[in-house]
């Protein structure tokens, strides 16, 4: 009885998740696994808006390494990775992104209402993206950072770094920073990405109220 006993408890421990199936027996649950946890704070959204090559995610890295407590980096060309390798065709391409922008900006919203910090590197080249975004973040919690630089600048980083549709930068040049309103503005042309990171750092315990997203929801969401 004793080796029967031995060998049923290896099996068990060689077989991942069985205890947590048997404890979720109906009668047997652990109460402390059924509560959905707390979120005492929700978490802040830093919102770098810039066309392609213009050092959002060299930026974003940077900063990764000198906000204090977690951070997550959450660039829209992660969601646009996770595709499927299959061909799009040219007609059905624009929607395609659409959809996967929309629901970009909902895990967005999902991971900073569940109390996750985020710095997000998005480019903000359609007028929908912005006011959909308004629609879906909180506008207080949410600092939105214009990443600036020079177009022939642009153009050689998009030569220099091959992955990139060529003109793609200078396409989305006059739209990104179209609505003007940013919170606080970098030019990733003269500045490195450690000082742009350490620009926002250093802005973040100062920054005013209202913050460029409530101005920009009072404007363009709920005129008066």
């Amino acid at each position: 009885m004793a080796d029967d006993n031995v060998t049923t408890a290896a099996r068990k421990a060689a077989t991942p998740g069985t205890a947590d199936r048997e404890s979720a027996t109906p009668g047997t649950a652990d109460p402390a696994h059924a509560r959905i946890p707390d979120t005492p704070t929700r978490g802040k959204v830093i919102l770098l808006n810039g066309t392609s090559s213009s050092g959002k995610s060299s930026i974003a890295q940077a900063l990764l390494d000198m906000l204090d407590g977690s951070w997550f980096h959450m660039p829209v060309d992660a969601f646009h990775a996770m595709r499927c390798k299959g061909p799009i065709s040219d007609e059905d391409l624009q929607a395609e992104i659409d959809r996967t922008c929309k629901g970009f900006h909902r895990a967005v919203a999902g991971m900073a209402a569940g109390g996750n910090n985020l710095v997000v590197d998005y480019p903000l080249s359609r007028r929908w993206r912005l006011l959909d975004l308004l629609d879906v973040l909180v506008p207080e919690d949410t600092l939105l950072i214009a990443v600036r630089c020079p177009l022939p600048e642009l153009e050689r980083r998009e030569r220099a770094r091959g992955d990139r549709q060529l003109g793609l930068a200078a396409m989305q040049y006059d739209q990104v920073h179209s609505h003007e309103l940013h919170d606080l503005d970098l030019d990733s042309g003269l500045l490195s990405p450690e000082e742009c990171a350490r620009r926002i750092r250093d802005f973040l315990p100062g920054r005013l109220r209202p913050t460029a997203f409530e101005r920009l929801r009072q404007t363009l969401r709920n005129p008066i």
